[in-house]
């Protein structure tokens, strides 16, 4: 559709002050017409042209005042983003044809940003992916680096007026605010406008004779009036087009009724004064506003206090091995800094960006991009944090960023690796709030209906109190506030959770599947023996070297046993074609030795009538069995205690890849049908579907190195995490190896915050059932129902915390 322009003059006919389509902020000066549509200025204007020829006017259908104001404000340039080196600081990934990057932007207010934000799409095709973190104001792109550039990205986000906020100089460290400034513009006009209201109603406070001082009273009204408008349509917007917004989608949300106790009281007030008929109530509608806005600058504040973002090494409890004078160490994520230098074993996820430095590098960026094809790098080149080594050689890569705490959480919650069930109590919430606020219409009409005939007073204060005291806040609040405190516990005593919901998911679940080896066994201890033809100093160091590059439990103690036995560390020799096979075991020619170590299935089949024993490692070097390891099988601390707290909560199960040397000792535990050995990776991922098939929900806990399918398709994937680098993002929750056998206490503690999310659902009833009771009887003014409103929500934010701590420090958490 073209556009056609009308002239840009003022026209006569204009006798009233019109508002601009897009911002909605009076054009005073001048007049610019698009069609039947007026606009402030030009940079509004361009806007929805942009929009409109994009179809996505549906912007303004969400938020009537979803725009914001360009009038005065100069196009910036982004020239500077032409700039490879600017580029390579800003971006979160890129590998020549994708690009990821994200930025915050302060303009975002509502709805209709987020749906506009997450429709780029359409503005640019070079745009694939876009998404919102609206508590943040951050928007996360995705983009192709054949169509579009990060100039572009950025050009057109500032065309529709989200200029995003850029500071090369803090770029690491660049925070922002917890809450807008101009929140605190309208707090402020709310609290002076209440304070001069009162003062000003002093009159009628103190009982003065209206009829010898009739002409203050009117003056003091009207002023009063003056005093209520940018009260209402300033400090209170925010309610009023929330409620509109609502309005027009269909849907009554709770900024309804308060909205419509605004309005009364201000109807009913200007009536009065205007008449002489009274005073108003001008002063409980300022006390209203004031106090809701500090309840809600209270929320605010404290939900950002237990923001769920904790730091990376909450989120990330997995150590790299860093190289430095002083030889090799693991170190925790938080240790790492810019400019040294860490090694990156097989299969083993990449924690900052880094430049390679040696190693032949194949990356795997399906935690990232989502596509599994691995990517070729040599030396020099950049290589991006969620991108996971599956190349056979350890790699060496110096740093060049610090670990971002962000980026990782960004990474984890990516809705690729979330799954998609609620629980009860968020459903519940979410049913509360469908109907709460048309009970409370119906409550607020029948109480002005029943009282209009006796006292019109009484009916407007009683109308309006009904609407401002029933608050559905204390159901919403109590599931961030109970489990996102129950996070942090846990977080605090080392098992981390993705969200929220997990809380209540981990304690409804009855099928509990357990990974053997790395899981309720000890990965690096144990007694360890070869038997066999003794091993030659040489085939030692090749089986040093064949171990080395590999994360498998049996390997890593097979390299920790050779290496205890090294005399003299030699010349190592050139390493072709290693390769492992998940659960089976490692090859390679070494020199002029072709090794195998692992499984018996893994040995050739002419040659496993050699290996008379089922369980061990076994070695054949040149296609010639040469013996076996064999290891102790030792259990974590406080295993038995672990699986008979699961047995009793439901039926328990044992999949593991090895063989069923253990299943005798475990038998009296497990039912015997119910201990599998010898299991893929696929036999594992197609037990849990067929118990999800049966209708079971099942949790599933392993170590993330061979059973990540199951992992992601269980309702609840639990991570064992050592001291080594084995982060799998398919998982819900990650618990460090030395807490395993707290877990029967962490899965209570989950059990028990979601009763007190079921209690708190009920101190918010028996609140709304007490305050109606009193506001229908006029017993309560609208100034108090304004106070208790937020003071509801803020016991039940105060219960939450209180009674969660209380609850961690019963149970010695």
């Amino acid at each position: 559709m073209e556009l056609q322009i009308k002239d840009t003059t003022v026209q006569d006919s204009i006798s009233k002050v019109d508002a601009c389509f897009h911002c909605g902020e009076s054009c005073e000066e001048n007049h610019i017409f698009l069609e039947d549509k007026v606009f402030c200025c030009e940079g509004c204007k361009t806007v929805y042209e942009i929009l409109n020829q994009n179809d996505l006017c549906q912007y303004y259908q969400i938020d009537e005042k979803a725009g914001f104001s360009l009038k005065g404000q100069a196009r910036l340039e982004y020239a500077f983003l032409d700039d490879p080196s600017v580029v390579e600081r800003l971006v979160d990934f890129t590998d020549g044809k994708l690009t990821k990057v994200s930025f915050f932007l302060p303009q975002i207010h509502c709805a209709s940003c987020i749906w506009l934000l997450e429709n780029l799409y359409k503005l640019n095709s070079g745009i694939t992916h876009s998404r919102v973190n609206f508590l943040k104001k951050e928007v996360f792109i995705s983009f192709l680096n054949e169509e579009t550039t990060l100039r572009g990205i950025v050009e057109i986000l500032d065309s529709i007026g989200y200029s995003p906020s850029i500071n090369l100089n803090d770029l690491e460290e660049n925070e922002k605010p917890v809450i807008e400034r101009k929140f605190y513009y309208k707090m402020g006009v709310a609290g002076f406008a209440f304070g001069n209201i009162m003062l000003l109603s002093f009159p009628e406070y103190l009982g003065l004779d209206k009829t010898s001082d009739d002409l203050f009273f009117q003056i003091f009204g009207y002023l009063n009036i003056l005093l209520a408008l940018p009260l209402i349509f300033y400090s209170g917007q925010d309610y009023l087009l929330s409620a509109w917004n609502g309005i027009k989608q269909k849907t009554l949300n709770i900024d309804v009724p308060i909205s419509l106790g605004i309005l009364s009281l201000f109807g009913r007030s200007v009536f009065e004064i205007l008449t002489h008929t009274g005073a108003g109530y001008l002063d409980s509608l300022a006390g209203l506003v004031f106090f809701l806005l500090i309840g809600k600058w209270f929320q605010q504040r404290t939900y950002h206090h237990i923001s769920f973002e904790r730091d990376y090494k909450s989120y990330f409890p997995i150590a790299a091995l860093l190289k430095d004078e002083q030889g090799t160490r693991s170190v925790s994520l938080d240790q790492l800094t810019p400019g040294q230098t860490i090694i990156v074993k097989h299969q083993e996820l990449i924690p900052a960006d880094a430049f390679l430095l040696s190693g032949k590098a194949q990356i795997d960026y399906s935690f990232v991009t989502g596509e599994s094809a691995p990517v070729d790098c040599q030396p020099g080149e950049k290589i991006y944090a969620g991108g996971r080594q599956i190349g056979t050689d350890p790699i060496e890569l110096n740093l060049s960023k610090k670990v971002s705490q962000s980026y990782l959480t960004e990474l984890w919650n990516d809705e690729a690796f979330t799954k998609k069930q609620n629980a009860d109590s968020i459903k519940l919430a979410d049913k509360v709030g469908k109907v709460f606020t048309v009970v409370i219409l119906l409550i607020a009409f029948t109480t002005l209906f029943y009282w209009l005939p006796k006292d019109m007073s009484v009916a407007i204060n009683t109308f309006t109190a009904v609407l401002i005291i029933a608050c559905p806040c204390a159901v919403a609040l109590a599931i961030p506030f109970i489990f996102g405190n129950a996070i942090r516990v846990l977080g605090a005593h080392h098992f981390y959770l993705k969200n929220t919901s997990i809380v209540e998911r981990l304690s409804q679940i009855s099928n509990i599947i357990f990974d053997k080896t790395g899981t309720i066994t000890l990965r690096e201890e144990g007694k360890i023996q070869f038997e066999g033809l003794p091993l030659k100093d040489y085939e030692c160091e090749d089986l040093i070297q064949l171990t080395s590059r590999s994360g498998h439990p049996a390997s890593r103690r097979i390299y920790q046993f050779l290496k205890a036995q090294q005399k003299k560390p030699q010349s190592e020799n050139e390493i072709l074609d290693w390769k492992e096979e998940i659960g089976k075991g490692v090859q390679a020619k070494i020199g002029d030795h072709f090794y195998k170590l692992g499984s018996k299935s893994f040995m050739p089949a002419n040659l496993q009538s050699d290996c008379k024993m089922e369980e061990g490692v076994y070695l054949m070097i040149n296609d010639k069995i040469r013996g076996y390891f064999a290891m102790d099988t030792l259990f974590r601390e406080g295993t038995w205690d672990v699986l008979s707290y699961f047995q009793k909560k439901g039926d328990i199960y044992l999949l593991s890849g090895d063989n069923d040397k253990t299943k005798t000792l475990l038998s009296p535990i497990f039912p015997s049908d119910a201990l599998l050995y010898r299991q893929s990776p696929k036999d594992k991922l197609n037990f849990v579907k067929a118990l999800q098939k049966e209708g079971q929900e099942v949790i599933m806990i392993g170590d993330g190195l061979n059973d990540a399918g199951a992992l992601q398709q269980s309702d609840a994937g639990v991570v064992i995490s050592e001291n080594t680098n084995n982060f799998t993002p398919a998982c819900e929750a990650i618990l460090e190896a030395k807490q395993f056998s707290l877990l029967p206490k962490f899965i209570n503690f989950c059990h028990l915050s979601t009763k007190l999310v079921y209690f708190a659902y009920g101190l918010a009833l028996i609140y709304n059932i007490i305050g109606l009771s009193f506001a229908v009887q006029g017993a309560l003014s609208p100034i108090i129902a304004a106070i208790l409103m937020p003071l509801s929500s803020i016991s039940i934010v105060t219960f939450g915390l209180i009674s969660s701590n209380l609850l961690a420090r019963k149970m010695g958490l």
